[in-house]
Formats: structure tokens, sequence, C-alpha cells
């Protein structure tokens, strides 16, 4: 699997061309790319963010990225894009990134600047393996990135206090892995992790600076509408 662009290194053009073709080899790469993940916050101002999603066709055989570039806040979108492209990994809990990654990263190479930022739909390092897929994305694109996912994947948790901005650590197997957050009163809560080259603490305060009227922060909540809109 081939994507160029402007966003993506060489070494990230290498790892995708190289991209792996059985769940095996994929978990043993999983192993050897989870060690390389920063938790320690590479950005700086945030003038532009970016939000992803994926969704896929009925069948399964098309998967569907968008990516929408915001700045203000995330309350002005600067631009979007929508990429397509044959699923080439089986669905396989855990291994999800591998099925979704090349599709997201295609779709990041046709917006025209890089993002300082980016929210993806899924799990950080709220993952048995600690990489999911905002984390394989971040890596590769050399941005730093944050999961926000609707469901909890994975760890144990106390129920957050009812209002905005409450919150309870993710935990498992003694570790803290995320955060359980509040993001609008008396909705259901999101689950927060680090993707690549951010701490928990920002990812959380950036998550929550990002949503406004909704539950989901504004560049996931629009790229989740625009993955979705497909034949």
């Amino acid at each position: 699997m081939t994507v160029t662009g402007t966003v993506l290194s060489r070494a990230a053009r290498t790892a995708l061309a190289a991209w792996p073709g059985t769940p095996a080899e994929a978990r043993a790469l999983q192993g050897e790319l989870a060690e390389r993940v920063s938790l320690v916050d590479m950005a700086g101002r945030i003038g532009l963010v970016g939000g992803l999603d994926v969704h896929f066709s009925r069948d399964g055989r098309t998967s569907y990225a968008a990516a929408v570039l915001m700045e203000g806040e995330g309350r002005h979108i600067v631009e979007s894009a929508l990429a397509a492209s044959p699923t080439t990994f089986p669905y396989v809990s855990g291994l999800l990134s591998f099925r979704e990654t090349p599709v997201a990263l295609r779709a990041l190479t046709l917006l025209g600047r890089r993002p300082d930022l980016l929210l993806v739909d899924g799990q950080g390092i709220a993952h048995p393996r600690r990489f999911g897929l905002a984390c394989h994305i971040g890596l590769l694109a050399g941005i730093p990135t944050i999961g926000v996912a609707k469901s909890r994947l994975i760890g144990a948790h106390a129920e957050p206090g009812p209002e905005r901005g409450a919150f309870v650590p993710l935990t498992h197997k003694g570790e803290t892995i995320g955060v359980v957050l509040r993001s609008k009163r008396n909705v259901r809560p999101l689950y927060v992790s680090p993707g690549h080259g951010i701490s928990l603490p920002r990812a959380m305060s950036l998550t929550l600076a990002y949503t406004h009227c909704y539950r989901l922060p504004e560049p996931t909540r629009l790229a989740d509408a625009l993955s979705r809109c497909h034949g």
C-alpha cells in the first residue's frame, strides 16, 4: 500500500510499502512501533488542528477516510478531504489500525496544509499493546495526535461526575492509559488517550478545548460526518 504526499516522511512511506499481510505480522510490528511512541508534548502553538475518522462500505470492501482542518480553537473549517481505497486488511480486534491507517493517511495527504495537532476518532495508548489508531497515524505522519474514542476498548474506571470537564482515570494492569472525560453535561463520556507526541494532561485539556456544542470535539465530529458522505 503506497501513499504519497508532503505529510508523510520517507520512513512512513517505506513502512506503508511494507505493510503486514497477516495478523501475526501486524502484532509483531505493533510491538516494535509501540516502543517509539512519545508521550512528551511536541506541539507548541496550535494554529491548525485536524480531525480524522474512518468508515467502511456495508460490505467492508471499501475504506473511506475524512480529514478536516480547522483553526480558531476548532471553530472555523479551513479545508477538508475525503479519500477512498480498497480495504486490504481483515477485521481483527486490536489490529484495526492496520485496516484504517492507510486510507486515513491518504486523506491527510490531500490537505493543502499540515496540521499542528490531530484528533483521531479511535484509541491512542488505551489499547492492549499501547498502540491504537491514533498512535499509528501520529508516528507515521510525525504529527502530535490524540485518540478520542466513543467507547472503551480496554481498562477499568469509575463513573465521572455529570458536569462538563469531569473525568476519571482509565487504568489497565495498574497503568493509567487515558481518561474518561465528560465533554458535555449528562452525556456519555469520551475515552481520551495520547496517540503520539503529547502527554495525557494536555490531550485531555485540548480535547475539552475543541469540544463546544456537541459531545464530540468539532474536528472529529465533522470528520465523522464527512466520512459517511459516500454512495
